[in-house]
């Protein structure tokens, strides 16, 4: 007995310094938990003031706030997205809903997407155009339709149908959106005369949220206008399941935004989850592989935010900067912006 009980102890000392028997601090977070992005891009402090800086902290703030309180008052993983989301959809600063960007005719053109951890339900709208708030379209279709998608005329006719807000096209002009527009086709020519070496690909913009209720179940919701002059009629990763949006419970809920072609030609999204179910990593470190390799390698840019069903939490991006936050149940608003925060 007494050898029995000397090999016993040493054993456990080797699990413990291998790190074997005992997980990691990243692993011991639980609790409800809230992360939002609002899109990755070349995002540098000198180009930023302190005003505008602060413009953007306080959408993304208000966004953590919108889902949290209802996380905390038991609501669910999704309903507390879909609500953060729609404060990132009404603001003029990012690109989605009011914020969203023209296309090359000089119309704003929407895509949303939205899926349920528990049951890996789905929904999504693309090309719609009339729409104040495409992930309550989005929900609609995941909650009161058999199909994952429904697009453009069809998609804004649904929204009509199930009550939500349509508007006509004046209320998603901004200024600073149409003179991003112009300010694009001038670079289009430029380059066309060959005095420009290649596209402005420095901002993307996708307005995301994912999240854990008490429940155990996590959520994940992303919406977007797109690119800047991109081609009537394009569709981007964002309402795409498995690319712009995924969310499993087992594994976690994952958003999407950069270069949407990449995220669709790798299926980013989803490899996040695949890495940790076949894999065995943690959310983190999927997150950083699919970012750092699998986007990287492709020639993409853009970045990840990633949540796992313990609440932690993953923001990985190969940008200069992307706006981004999280919340967990002490209600504490933790908010970046740039590379070395």
């Amino acid at each position: 007995m007494r050898g029995f009980s000397r090999i016993a102890a040493i054993l456990t000392v080797g699990l413990v310094l291998c790190g074997c028997g005992k997980k990691s601090d990243e692993n011991q977070q639980g609790g409800i938990t809230m992360v939002v992005h609002g899109g990755a891009g070349t995002i540098l402090k000198e180009n930023m003031t302190p005003e505008r800086e602060r413009e953007y902290r306080d959408v993304i703030e208000a966004a953590l706030r919108a889902g949290h309180e209802i996380l905390v008052g038991g609501g669910t993983s999704i309903e507390a997205v879909v609500a953060a989301a729609c404060v990132f959809e009404d603001s003029p600063l990012f690109n989605a809903g009011k914020g969203s960007v023209f296309t090359g005719q000089g119309t704003n053109e929407m895509d949303a997407s939205i899926m349920d951890g528990s049951t890996q339900n789905a929904g999504a709208v693309a090309f719609v155009t009339t729409v104040k708030n495409p992930i309550k379209a989005a929900l609609e279709v995941m909650s009161s339709t058999k199909h994952v998608m429904l697009v453009g005329r069809g998609a804004e006719l649904f929204a009509a149908e199930r009550g939500l807000e349509i508007v006509g096209p004046e209320y998603f002009f901004t200024q600073r959106r149409w003179e991003a527009l112009l300010k694009a086709k001038e670079k289009d020519k430029q380059q066309s005369s060959g005095l420009s070496k290649g596209p402005d690909m420095s901002k993307f913009g996708t307005a995301a949220a994912v999240a854990l209720d008490g429940d155990g179940n996590l959520a994940a919701a992303t919406s977007t206008g797109g690119l800047t002059n991109k081609m009537h009629g394009r569709v981007g990763d964002s309402p795409i399941i498995g690319a712009g949006t995924y969310a499993k419970n087992s594994t976690c809920a994952v958003s999407s935004t950069g270069q949407g072609e990449y995220f669709m030609r790798g299926l980013l999204a989803y490899e996040v989850s695949a890495l940790m179910e076949h894999a065995g990593m943690t959310v983190e470190a999927a997150a950083k592989e699919v970012v750092e390799q699998r986007l990287g390698l492709l020639g993409g840019r853009g970045g990840i935010i990633a949540l796992d069903g313990r609440g932690n939490v993953a923001m990985e991006f190969n940008t200069a900067g992307m706006y981004r936050g999280y919340v967990r149940d002490d209600g504490q608003l933790h908010t970046f912006i740039y590379r070395d925060e």
